[in-house]
């Protein structure tokens, strides 16, 4: 499964879930279900902004692991 690790980003860029939002244009609730790891699917606009706005490479905030399952 893919998770996104987008809380750890926020925290090692000292950013909050509502700040980020401000900069990217993507609503707080949308953000969450990333944050929380409820998203079924991911724009790569959307990847691309949080990218941007947090400097870092996809890799820093998606990860794989092994389903459980």
């Amino acid at each position: 499964m893919i998770v996104f690790n987008l809380d750890v980003m926020l925290a090692k860029r000292k950013m909050s879930l509502s700040a980020l939002s401000e900069k990217v244009g993507i609503t707080m609730s949308n953000l969450s279900i990333l944050k929380t790891g409820k998203a079924k699917a991911v724009r790569i606009e959307t990847l691309n902004k949080i990218c941007r706005a947090l400097d870092c490479q996809p890799g820093d905030i998606l990860e794989y692991r092994e389903d459980l399952e």
